[in-house]
């Protein structure tokens, strides 16, 4: 009986050890430099490029159109055309709003813009915020309008470890707008765009069915994160981090250790939380209550993620922003 025991223990333990499941992926399109955003409406797909352009994938077709902004987006290491929201009312209207870096390599800033397509171009119709502070890495990136309607945008902490405590700045932070670039009067800190405080490099946005806000966000030689996000939040960088507790800090949902998942794009898919982790080079799934596994191994630096109608899409960035040159990406479609 003992050696019918140990045969089961060790057959269930090689069970364990076997490799998970690959996802299958579909590529969709190739031919991409650097995309960092997805999104999606009526059956079309919204790609934003780094180097400045919004492209329209549909019918199996993609139209790469230029950006034209006020002020000249800096495409720079880690910088440049960022985060896509389309507006609420997008289908009437075809207003997005886009976040993107600006000024000089020396003088850095970034921009929260609204802008229209006009012809065979997107143009810029007006500034929803400007003098977010800029770093070659460190800028978030990601704007997303809330089920409230509001619009909601990340910042990174630029290197500066006094500026994400300090309400003061509009650094690490994640920042609630009204879609016309006002701060809302029900906003936790008055005269304040801030909702939540304390972030190192926050580069996803994503609600849950109840309208629960979760963030994901770089942390530094590990301890990346998936927060829960509440109004007047501290989430502690740069003073706690991973699994350090400190007064008015609020610990992560899930955490990576001393591991990196090197996360960005953020969805919702119904059950648990789609992570893009460009890292691991995979979407990794995160449940309500914290724990992580991967849900599609990709191979490549996944930078985005979007869930449309039980399918879920991702972009990767398979260069690193630490290095220049182009980057040889794609949108995918996956499959479990």
């Amino acid at each position: 009986m003992t050696d019918r025991v140990s045969r089961l223990r060790g057959l269930a333990l090689a069970a364990l050890l076997l490799p998970a499941p690959v996802a299958a992926q579909e590529t969709v399109l190739d031919g991409l430099d650097y995309p960092w955003d997805v999104e999606a409406a009526s059956g079309t797909l919204y790609v934003t490029e780094k180097a400045g352009t919004l492209g329209i994938f549909e019918s199996g077709d993609f139209r790469r159109l230029p950006v034209e902004t006020s002020a000249p987006i800096l495409n720079d290491r880690g910088g440049g055309l960022m985060g896509l929201a389309l507006t609420p009312d997008f289908a009437t209207t075809g207003r997005v709003v886009l976040y993107h870096h600006t000024g000089t390599p020396d003088a850095r800033s970034n921009r929260v813009i609204e802008a229209v397509l006009d012809g065979d171009r997107w143009r810029e119709t007006r500034v929803l915020l400007d003098g977010i502070p800029g770093h070659p890495l460190y800028n978030g990136g990601r704007v997303a309008f809330g089920p409230d309607g509001m619009l909601y945008v990340t910042t990174g902490w630029t290197e500066n470890r006094a500026l994400p405590q300090d309400l003061n700045s509009i650094a690490g932070k994640i920042l609630r707008l009204t879609p016309d670039g006002a701060i809302p009067a029900d906003n936790p800190f008055p005269d304040s765009p801030v909702y939540s405080l304390g972030h190192r490099n926050p580069q996803g946005l994503a609600w849950d069915d109840d309208g629960q806000l979760f963030a994901a966000e770089h942390g530094q030689s590990g301890n990346d994160e998936v927060n829960r996000i509440v109004a007047g939040g501290n989430y502690g960088w740069p003073l706690v981090q991973g699994d350090e507790t400190g007064d008015g800090m609020t610990s992560p949902l899930a955490h990576s250790g001393r591991s990196t998942w090197a996360p960005s794009g953020l969805a919702w898919d119904g059950d648990t939380l789609l992570l893009a982790a460009m890292r691991s080079g995979a979407v990794l799934a995160v449940t309500p209550d914290g724990d992580v596994s991967t849900a599609f191994d990709a191979g490549e630096r996944i930078r985005d993620v979007l869930v449309v109608d039980g399918t879920v899409w991702a972009i990767t960035t398979n260069r690193s922003p630490r290095r220049d040159g182009p980057s040889s990406d794609r949108l995918l479609r996956l499959k479990p």
